[in-house]
């Protein structure tokens, strides 16, 4: 039993904090891009036979920026070249202001049953600071029209330890959340990566952040109130109502094979790790080629695999018990 991810690499603009491969929109590469991951599904069919996949999870940068026509040919090519369990969880991730109803109504035709949308924050000037493109109308609208086109499973994006953000702002957000009636919570402290815009505002001393006694009051809070709202937690970050928990996810912290398509993508099965070039014109030209070359991270051994298998456990509930 696999997961298959895929990463689509482009975004508006990139967030101050955020590290991960992206770059700024092209539509010029949209359609190049898709018929690249079109070939590398393929590929990987030609490699791995008739495999069983369990989850499907688009992921980004900014899976929402692409046109629906080519979401929906990948998606064809998915159940094509691979064998889809009937209860699939299909995930698209998405920022507010970069859907409409059509657009969402669209991916419930194509078979996506789970959205995941990062809000990050409710106030705007909180979501200026951090680089976002959308505002708290624009959350709103989005799940709202979300829920209207028949999602019942959706999820939100939230962060603390936000510059010049309160707890107060963190409870205004949280109770947001909640009476959004969404089914799942992600919630992450925020992390000064290398080569980000905040971490040289950091070092330069322009970066005011919250002090380490009131970040770990924010994480207290968390804690207490998701819970008393029906929202486990079952992972270190991840919150869900009874039986909304994160299925791709979850196979990650499982330690379970899945696959990664697209540009940066990482791939885990058969105690190797894999992952694709991280240039989009390396990556497209590669798909010209018809032929595409993973770079092999490492391979597991035995003991390896035990103790990364017991570490992956200690990030979620069951671990710990």
């Amino acid at each position: 039993m696999y997961s298959l991810y895929l990463h689509i690499p482009f975004c508006k603009q990139k967030c101050r904090y955020c590290d991960f491969p992206s770059i700024a929109a092209d539509s010029s590469l949209y359609e190049k891009y898709g018929q690249a991951v079109l070939q590398e599904i393929i590929q990987r069919h030609e490699e791995l036979g008739p495999i069983n996949i369990d989850t499907i999870y688009f992921g980004g940068g900014t899976p929402s920026l692409m046109p629906i026509k080519i979401i929906s040919a990948i998606v064809n090519s998915i159940y094509t070249n691979f064998t889809i369990n009937n209860n699939c969880e299909i995930t698209l991730e998405a920022n507010p202001g970069t859907v409409d109803m059509a657009y969402l109504l669209g991916l419930k035709k194509i078979g996506f049953n789970r959205l995941s949308f990062g809000i990050q924050a409710v106030q705007d000037n909180l979501l200026k600071t951090l680089g976002r493109i959308h505002s708290n109308h624009d959350a709103d609208t989005t799940i709202n029209n979300a829920q209207k086109a028949g999602f019942k499973n959706i999820s939100v994006d939230l962060m603390y330890g936000l510059p010049d953000q309160t707890m107060s702002m963190l409870e205004e957000s949280l109770n947001w959340a909640v009476n959004k009636a969404v089914q799942h919570i992600s919630i992450y402290g925020l992390q000064l990566e290398e080569n980000t815009p905040f971490y040289s505002m950091h070092e330069s001393g322009h970066l005011l952040l919250p002090d380490e006694d009131s970040v770990e009051k924010m994480y207290d809070y968390i804690n207490a109130f998701l819970p008393l709202n029906n929202f486990e937690r079952y992972e270190i970050s991840n919150f869900a109502k009874k039986g909304f928990e994160s299925r791709h996810n979850t196979a990650y912290w499982q330690d379970k094979a899945y696959i990664g398509i697209g540009c940066a993508a990482h791939s885990y099965y058969q105690q190797k790790r894999l992952y694709n070039t991280h240039n989009v014109n390396n990556y497209i030209q590669q798909a010209t080629n018809k032929h595409f070359t993973y770079q092999q991270e490492e391979i597991l051994d035995k003991n390896n695999w035990i103790e990364e298998f017991c570490f992956l456990a200690l990030r979620t509930t069951p671990g710990h018990k």
